[in-house]
């Protein structure tokens, strides 16, 4: 059997917490990265035995990913998120498959909303490098939008599992609200004097990020989760680009 260790970045995560950690129980180790919960989080933590609690300020999810796979005590890190369930099938394949340490296993991640499954918007075609040995592997500096890259530099030959994860990011609209505030910030803070932006090119990829994720990814057939979708990815594209026109002109 594989000795894995799942690593999770948590603030205020008590929403599915206890149904993240309870599809994780069979792994050797579950790493719970927490940077300021005031919620249950801490409490949910502590009552499972695999779990091992640590605590940093936020410093971005690149660094603090590349933080949660130091304080692993296994080479092998599964990288989860806070809202994200293990199928099963997942765990069975991690457990038992030959892994090779020169290789990055991705799975594919089944996105809900309010309960649904929603395939549109980009949402249906999915799947994360998320597996990786950190002697050969880890995530990058990116503030955001990060990835796992080859420490000697390049990327990792993917396998593809066939298990996946239920990832469910959003339970209302003050979520959308929310991570759009905190992405933007992140996107600007990590781009500013790096990259150009201005509001003409901030409006003119909002327009194409909505037309792209309703029209061409289809959520119109995803209804109102659709459109609220492709509204949150146009409204992210516009205040990260503002934020970073603003952040240039100090």
């Amino acid at each position: 059997m594989n000795k894995i260790s799942a690593v999770i970045l948590v603030k205020d995560s008590e929403r599915l917490l206890e149904s993240v950690l309870k599809a994780l129980e069979r792994l050797d180790e579950v790493v719970v990265l927490d940077n300021g919960s005031v919620d249950r989080t801490l409490e949910i933590a502590r009552s499972f035995s695999n779990v091992s609690l640590h605590f940093h300020p936020f410093i971005g999810f690149g660094p603090m990913k590349r933080l949660g796979a130091k304080l692993a005590r296994n080479d092998w890190i599964l990288s989860i998120d806070s809202d994200e369930i293990a199928s099963k099938e997942l765990v069975d394949e991690l457990l038992s498959t030959p892994l090779d340490p020169q290789k990055g296993y991705s799975y594919d991640v089944h996105n809900h909303y309010q309960g649904r499954r929603i395939r549109g918007c980009g949402w249906g075609e999915d799947r994360f490098l998320g597996v990786y040995h950190k002697r050969v592997a880890d995530f990058d500096e990116s503030e955001v939008h990060e990835k796992v890259v080859k420490l000697e530099g390049g990327r990792l030959e993917e396998v593809k599992l066939h298990g996946h994860i239920s990832h469910h990011p959003f339970a209302g609209a003050r979520d959308f609200l929310q991570k759009i505030q905190s992405y933007s910030d992140l996107y600007a803070k990590q781009h500013k004097a790096r990259q150009s932006s201005s509001p003409l090119k901030a409006l003119g990829h909002s327009l194409w990020s909505f037309t792209r994720s309703y029209l061409l990814k289809r959520g119109f057939l995803d209804g109102y989760a659709g459109f609220l979708i492709s509204a949150y990815n146009a409204q992210s594209v516009f205040w990260k680009y503002i934020k970073l026109y603003e952040a240039n002109r100090v």
